[in-house]
């Protein structure tokens, strides 16, 4: 349509102004750590802490010994006290190998390994008139009788047959053949001897199962004159081609469940951790299946089942497609490019596998009368049930240090370096929102670790929509030693606490001693749900850590004094309180505003709010109508945080004294927005004045 007039006449335009912005979106707190299980180096979402267990797994065996790692703590902890969304990025050892399980006997009727037969060679020289053999199948004797007469007696079928000598040796073994052929084929013919088939070469009887299989082998025995000649051997069961083949979500040996199993159809390496797979109401007339993906752990009669996927079907063309209902995506982290690469055409739908082949499609699965074509009914997967192999990657090798124990070299059986990726991974503030970051096992102190706690303060700071949680020193340092270490950073976007606390593991029930960045976040997320974001998180009200059995010191008020002068926030000890969270100083040196935890958080909800908003405009005309459509939305919202004590004041500017002409010409489109932001009260002084009797109260 033509936006301008040449002629006289009227131009209808259209100002489409319906839009609507989003709310902020929900986000909550990142924690990079080693997991029991879960996708290797793919940040994955969790909701609660039963779904962080079904993703990334609980408590592992190491040495002998339960142990969880600190990142299950820390979930534990962030969920308990509120926490709505966890980001949790499961790093693992870089010396090992990683590798989903793969399923490998989902298997239909499509022969890809072909059958044997059960045979055996009986050597018969020196048969003799009047001999009796005896073909002994599931207890039955069938009976055959060599005469000389020409023509022998009639057969008393179903289970005595009569047999003429012949000439020679060798002819009467070949009348023995035929005549076994005979009652096998014949009207009176047992069920049982349909099963084999006999054929002599001289003196020799070869008698052979009729369908390839392992049936037959030792129930069917030749016997002369009641001594046995030998069963049949040899038959092996044909092997039905792979219909297709699953992969698990999760990756390494903890996934493995491949084992035979008890009489009660438990698997043998079966576990919570790991799952297996059943196929039931195969139905080559519809084509279609159900597959049901059970816990590991789980028992024939009593099945615990995670997932059921019914109605499946190979076609290809029908949106029931097993690819297409469960997913086959397969994510991995490439390095070099800092960037999770997808492979596969459907979106993984299921939590547990995806489909990694479908061998054989069938695709339009009904000819034009409506009837199942023959040539596809092979390919539907039998009615059976199996498990999943070949996962490599073992989670802590021996001597794998833990909670307190952890060392410069050896933290719950990793180093430093294993972090290295998913720290830059998470520099992605497009593809990850979270609020707050933490990397519990990291230690500030331990020279390995440094460099990666750097990249994560920076990477914080470039974000600029979180606050990282860092660990200064390990388990058994000084105040001194802790602001010593403090001292050498200096960002508004870190905040460090200490000391170290004990808590309960809620998987293995013991007793373990964790770093602060480990609880920190869950004290972050009951702030949020008691109050907002720009209060403290901190103090008797919302710094209570419940879950702590003690901290590591009782801070004195001197100490308290030492380490928040030096930016480290005291987690103290009161009697009758319990312990806390008293301090909520940044890591910034200078004094502002933003050396406070909640001022800074307070900046991360406005930015994050406010940016959302300004995404809307852009490619938008540089008009009033922009600018006031702005306007509108974030003064209510100011305002809203002003009511709810975040801000003293508040004023944004975007109208035509900031976008003037050559603002305009250079297409950029200007705001301003101060604020003053509310301030804690830390140091509260009380003075009490003793007058004397009869004095005057001052007004």
């Amino acid at each position: 349509m033509a936006e301008t007039l040449v002629s006289p006449g009227v131009l209808a335009r259209e100002n489409d102004q319906s839009f609507l912005v989003q709310s902020p979106a929900s986000v909550g707190a990142a924690i990079i750590g080693p997991t029991t299980k879960g996708p290797v180096e793919i940040p994955t979402i969790v909701t609660s802490y039963s779904d962080y267990e079904n993703k990334f797994g609980g408590a592992f065996i190491s040495g002998g010994d339960s142990y969880s790692f600190m990142t299950a703590i820390s979930a534990y902890n962030y969920f308990i006290n509120g926490g709505n969304s966890l980001l949790v990025a499961r790093v693992v050892s870089a010396s090992n190998t990683w590798s989903p399980a793969t399923s490998s006997d989902i298997v239909n009727n499509i022969a890809s390994t072909p059958g044997a037969y059960a045979t055996q060679s009986y050597n018969l020289s020196g048969i003799a008139t009047e001999d009796v053999f005896q073909i002994y199948y599931s207890g039955t004797n069938y009976n055959f009788y060599i005469y000389t007469d020409a023509t022998p007696p009639a057969d008393n079928a179903p289970y005595s047959y009569f047999v003429a000598s012949g000439s020679t040796e060798a002819d009467t073994v070949a009348n023995l053949s035929n005549k076994l052929n005979a009652a096998l084929l014949g009207p009176n013919a047992s069920s049982s001897l349909n099963l084999i088939t006999a054929s002599a070469s001289t003196t020799t009887l070869l008698v052979s199962g009729s369908t390839s299989g392992s049936a037959l082998n030792g129930n069917v025995t030749l016997i002369k004159n009641g001594t046995s000649q030998g069963a049949l051997a040899g038959g092996v069961d044909g092997v039905g081609s792979n219909a297709f083949t699953l992969e698990t979500l999760s990756e390494g040996v903890i996934m493995n469940s491949t084992s035979t199993e008890d009489s009660s159809g438990a698997l043998l390496s079966g576990s919570v951790d790991n799952i297996r797979w059943a196929i039931q109401n195969a139905n080559t007339s519809s084509g279609t299946f159900t597959l049901l993906i059970r816990q590991g752990n789980d028992t024939t009669n009593s099945q615990t089942v995670l997932e059921t996927w019914t109605n499946l079907s190979l076609d290809p063309t029908q949106p029931n497609y097993i690819a297409a209902a469960i997913g086959d995506q397969r994510q991995n982290y490439n390095p070099s490019t800092n960037q999770i690469e997808t492979s596969g055409s459907y979106f993984n739908k299921s939590n547990y596998v995806r489909v990694k082949s479908v061998n054989n499609t069938t695709p339009n699965y009904y000819d034009n009368n409506g009837n199942a074509k023959s040539q596809y009914t092979a390919s539907i997967p039998a009615n059976t049930s199996g498990s999943f192999g070949d996962a490599t990657g073992t989670n802590v090798s021996a001597g794998a240090k833990f909670f307190n124990e952890i060392t410069n070299t050896n933290t719950q059986g990793l180093i430093a370096t294993d972090y290295t990726y998913m720290i830059a991974l998470l520099s992605n503030q497009d593809e990850y929102r979270f609020n707050v970051l933490s990397t519990p096992g990291l230690v500030d102190a331990f020279a390995s670790h440094t460099g990666q706690i750097t990249n994560a303060i920076l990477n914080t700071q470039n974000r600029g929509d979180s606050i990282y949680i860092v660990d200064e020193v390990g388990y058994g340092s000084s105040v001194n030693a802790v602001v010593g270490q403090a001292a050498s950073r200096d960002t508004s976007y870190a905040a460090t606490y200490w000391p170290w606390c004990q808590v309960i593991d809620p998987e293995t029930g013991k007793n373990v001693w964790v770093p602060a960045s480990t609880l920190i976040p869950g004290v972050y997320a009951f702030n949020d749900r008691a109050a907002d974001p720009w209060f403290a998180p901190a103090g008797i009200n919302r710094g209570g850590l419940g879950q702590v059995i003690r901290a590591e010191q009782k801070l004195p008020q001197s100490s308290r004094d030492t380490l928040y002068q030096g930016k480290v926030n005291p987690i103290a000890t009161f009697p009758g309180t319990g312990t806390v969270v008293y301090g909520q100083k940044t890591l910034q040196t200078k004094a502002s505003a933003l050396d406070r935890v909640n001022v800074r958080r307070l900046l991360i909800q406005l930015k994050g709010f406010i940016s959302q908003v300004a995404n809307n405009l852009v490619f938008e005309q540089n008009t009033l109508t922009t600018r006031n459509n702005f306007l509108s939305i974030v003064n209510p919202y100011l305002e809203s945080v002003q009511q709810r004590q975040g801000l003293y004041a508040f004023r944004v500017i975007m109208d035509d004294s900031n976008n003037t002409a050559d603002v305009i010409d250079r297409n950029q489109l200007v705001g301003q927005i101060f604020i003053q932001p509310t301030k804690t009260a830390e140091f509260i002084y009380l003075d009490f004045s003793v007058l004397p009797t009869g004095a005057t109260f001052p007004a």
